[in-house]
């Protein structure tokens, strides 16, 4: 059951490079669940699969100081993390323009770019946590990747939109 879990339903078991095949069913689930039932069932998802995640990471290495790639739960937890951040600033200008701005700024598409660049390159914080070695290191560095990609991602998300708006006007 732990395997299932954290390999999230035997993703992780694809290769090459189950992290990024991991990153990829995640965004497409969490844009699912966010263009189908909303901002607040995304973060409901969020934080509960980070929650099973630490619970489920600890559990299936227990003291060991190995992180086997086929673990995937935790790039579905940073990925979802990332998600949050564009969804959250359509959510809210949505709600005070009524306008979709899925339409006009790929956020899921430039979550996954992000979170993948930042998981792999693995800067500060990112990197801190990748170096704990434990369970917990094994979520926080995706979780900060996460953050990382959101946080540039709503940036390039204002800039896209000042550019696009600019020239529509």
């Amino acid at each position: 059951m732990l395997r299932a879990i954290n390999t999230v339903g035997f993703v992780g078991l694809l290769k090459p490079a189950p992290g990024t095949w991991g990153s990829l069913v995640a965004v497409l689930v969490g844009w699912a669940i966010e263009h189908w039932l909303g901002f607040i069932p995304l973060v409901i998802a969020t934080i509960a699969v980070t929650a099973l995640g630490f619970w489920s990471v600890r559990a299936q290495l227990g003291d060991s100081k190995d992180d086997p790639s086929e673990i995937v739960i935790d790039e579905v937890a940073g990925q979802w993390v990332a998600l949050l951040f564009p969804a959250f600033g359509f959510w809210q200008r949505g709600l005070s323009t009524g306008v979709d701005l899925h339409m006009v700024w790929p956020g899921p598409v430039a979550a996954f770019l992000l979170f993948r660049l930042f998981d792999i390159w693995k800067p500060w914080l990112v990197g801190r946590a990748d170096r704990r070695h434990d369970a917990t290191g094994v979520m926080l560095d995706d979780i900060w990747a996460g953050v990382f990609a959101g946080i540039v991602s709503i940036i390039l998300a204002g800039l896209y939109h000042i550019v696009f708006l600019g020239m529509m006007g």
